[in-house]
């Protein structure tokens, strides 16, 4: 693998950090919290990912790679790890449950679309569909973490998708469930594909113009969402044919994880431009 210059990755990371950085203010979360994150990261990724071929990684190596001072990446290494998989098996459950509820014909109306299913029951029921897409969840907790973010609703006798896929309308935690699981996914493709020592690169491209009307964004982002929507629902209908969990009969060596992300965005241009920028 080349190696890029430092004050190019820095500026790259520098423009990274900006939106997150924003995002870390409007939280509330100062700079120590994030320093202290970032350095137990920092120790972590190099403790894994960082090993000398048959030989036990030392802290004196961590210190070495990461420039932290080994008492420093003791005292670190005695901490409890940052636990994300409750965050992120929530979102996975959740997901699975509306993905279940979008595309299985068992929960859907004469029309193909989702069904509003009573609790319990021995045909279609919100309850069987959990049972079905979510494992051993209980079938309350489920539902009021989907009621908590606004993806569903609940009536005297049934109970409504309101959304297409799962991105909470509400519950500040299920978003940044998704920031850390969406952008991780993203950062480690790019760094995949720097990687020239490999062939097979991921997918990662994008399509931008810069000199756009207000009118004409509104109106790319309406054709986005709705083109983007349908291409993921074909991408999790082949997904859900070859996943283990729900196909138990299924084959295959080794356990992975894969898929495909698609993001919208827009920046007004106008003030930088007045500005010389």
């Amino acid at each position: 693998m080349e190696l890029q210059p430092q004050s190019t990755i820095l500026a790259a990371v520098a423009r990274l950090l900006k939106p997150l950085v924003r995002l870390l203010l409007r939280h509330g979360i100062p700079f120590q919290a994030v320093s202290e994150v970032l350095k137990q990261t920092y120790v972590t990724v190099a403790d894994e990912k960082f090993r000398l071929p048959g030989k036990k990684q030392t802290n004196s190596r961590i210190a070495v790679i990461t420039g932290l001072h080994r008492k420093d990446v003791l005292r670190i290494k005695r901490l409890t790890p940052l636990n994300t998989a409750a965050l992120d098996a929530s979102y996975n459950r959740a997901s699975r449950v509306i993905s279940g509820w979008l595309r299985d014909a068992a929960y859907c109306d004469d029309s193909g679309q989702p069904a509003a299913l009573p609790l319990e029951g021995k045909a279609a029921s919100f309850s069987g569909l959990v049972s079905q897409y979510s494992g051993d969840m209980p079938v309350r907790a489920v539902l009021d973490e989907l009621i908590r973010v606004g993806a569903v609703e609940k009536t005297a006798n049934t109970i409504r998708l309101l959304v297409p896929a799962y991105v909470p309308a509400t519950g500040s935690e299920a978003k940044l469930a998704i920031l850390g699981s969406d952008v991780s996914d993203l950062i480690d493709t790019i760094d995949y594909n720097l990687d020239e020592g490999i062939p097979d690169s991921r997918f990662q491209l994008k399509v931008s113009y810069d000199n756009l009307s207000g009118d004409a964004v509104r109106e790319f982002k309406r054709l986005s969402d709705r083109k983007s929507l349908q291409l993921l629902k074909q991408f999790d209908a082949w997904l859900a044919q070859h996943d283990r969990d729900q196909h138990p009969e299924l084959e295959g060596d080794g356990r992975y994880r894969a898929g495909v992300g698609i993001y919208f965005f827009e920046e007004c241009l106008q003030d930088r431009h007045e500005e010389g920028l």
